[in-house]
């Protein structure tokens, strides 16, 4: 298992050696919108090196060489484990090599065959090192595959909207067993009894007609020295008449 990693890293080394060192040479050359046939030529060498070495690899070296200090190494071998099982096992190269110039550098992509689906391993290289510096593999779904991994997208995302919306209705329900001091509060206060109404003040019963004027008379007679037998005790009443 030593001698398989040592020779794999030994591979890598070479292969990015050769590219930095034929890139460097021709330095001039990556400004141009057009690609040089010799720095064509050794981008496309390294760039399917790097492929097949890629995916050769086992999931033991992988998991290796995601322990890297290289930050290359470590997010081609992300890509790659990420993409692996979705693309199966390698059937062939196929097509050809694409390189592609831009202000920062290359693109090269390398299409490869696959049992489940295709996929373009596409290399960023930089311009003034010549070294590669990220690797995606883009997988080629087809058709058919598209539109099952939209329809099972669909289901869940109608499916998640669904969850959300009865764990907020579980929520909801819950509220009315939180304790609620305010409501309580006025619960106990329509509760109570209302305090009995305040009674009226009774009037003074007014003084009796006729015992005052039994009163009265008795004080005239005894002043005038007769008796009450000749009074008469006749009540008066008054008698409010509207003015015309």
């Amino acid at each position: 298992m030593k001698q398989i990693f040592k020779k794999v890293s030994s591979l890598c080394t070479v292969l990015l050696m050769m590219a930095v060192l034929t890139l460097t040479g021709v330095s001039s050359v990556w400004a141009a919108d057009e690609v040089d046939d010799t720095v064509k030529q050794t981008l496309v060498t390294t760039a399917e090196g790097l492929t097949d070495t890629i995916i050769a690899l086992s999931d033991e070296d992988i998991e290796n060489y995601t322990k890297s200090s290289d930050e290359f190494t470590v997010g081609a071998m992300t890509a790659w484990a990420g993409s692996k099982d979705e693309v199966g096992a390698l059937k062939e190269r196929t097509g050809e090599t694409e390189v592609k110039a831009s202000d920062d550098g290359y693109t090269v992509t390398v299409p490869v065959s696959f049992e489940k689906a295709d996929a373009n391993f596409v290399y960023i290289f930089d311009a003034s090192t010549g070294a590669p510096t990220s690797l995606t593999v883009d997988v080629q779904y087809s058709m058919a595959e598209t539109l099952r991994r939209a329809v099972m997208n669909t289901i869940m995302g109608i499916a998640i909207v669904f969850i959300v919306l009865i764990f907020l209705s579980f929520l909801i329900y819950l509220f009315r067993f939180i304790p609620n001091p305010e409501a309580k509060k006025k619960a106990q206060a329509a509760a109570a009894p209302a305090p009995a109404p305040v009674a009226a003040p009774v009037e003074a019963a007014e003084a009796d007609d006729t015992e005052l004027i039994a009163v009265i008379a008795a004080a005239i007679a005894a002043a005038e020295g007769t008796t009450t037998d000749g009074f008469v005790v006749r009540s008066i009443r008054k008698i409010n008449r509207k003015k015309r």
